[in-house]
């Protein structure tokens, strides 16, 4: 989709109410619903984190959506697909501000390029005790992204007809920090098995996007 056009129509789900809970659960293995579900009843104090799921053009203005890919390092979340973003620190104002911050350290773009289109409901991540907190971004300076190399393998640069294609979602036996060989929901973006918290928070922009696009 031509990036001029995306812009204009997206702007539209602002009015939207988020779907929340039950776009995120369609990316889920049961196994994570049943534990995320447990977890409303305890106080976990999870630390705090914000990110960004950054559209932006091409060289042939059609849309993008960025991703990463994570370096390895020892933590349930080493070497997975994920949003630019990253752990509020106290400096921050709020979590729009450790977003900015954080995709700025990781991506190379300046907090100011960015025109922020909506929240999205936050998600929480048991087996990292975090609460994110994702945002919808619009980048239309579009100069080269600066990797963080210690932070950042790869930039996976995914064109929004391949998001928003249905034959993307599929399910995969996978090993994660919480259960060995189980089918999880995933999306299949630019070789990579998108899956966890990110794919569920994928799956409410593409449910708020398929109300406008």
């Amino acid at each position: 989709m031509n990036y001029t056009d995306f812009t204009i129509q997206v702007t539209k789900i602002k009015k939207l109410p988020l779907p929340g809970t039950t776009s995120h659960y369609k990316m889920a293995p049961q196994i994570r619903i049943q534990e995320l579900e447990s977890m409303k009843k305890k106080n976990t104090n999870p630390k705090k984190a914000g990110v960004v799921a950054l559209f932006y053009p091409d060289e042939r203005q059609l849309t993008n959506l960025l991703l990463i890919l994570r370096n390895s390092y020892p933590g349930v979340h080493s070497n997975q697909i994920g949003f630019p973003g990253g752990k509020a620190e106290k400096k921050d104002k709020d979590l729009l501000a450790t977003a900015l911050r954080e995709t700025h350290e990781e991506v190379g773009v300046n907090p100011e390029d960015v025109q922020i289109i909506k929240s999205l409901s936050e998600i929480y991540i048991p087996p990292s005790n975090f609460e994110v907190r994702p945002y919808i971004g619009l980048y239309d300076k579009r100069q080269a992204f600066v990797k963080q190399e210690d932070e950042v393998e790869e930039l996976v640069e995914v064109p929004l007809i391949d998001f928003m294609d249905d034959s993307k979602m599929i399910t995969q036996i996978l090993t994660t920090s919480y259960a060995e060989n189980i089918e999880v929901p995933a999306f299949k973006l630019k070789g990579y098995t998108v899956w966890g918290a990110t794919a569920m928070m994928l799956s409410e922009i593409k449910e708020l996007f398929k109300q406008v696009l």
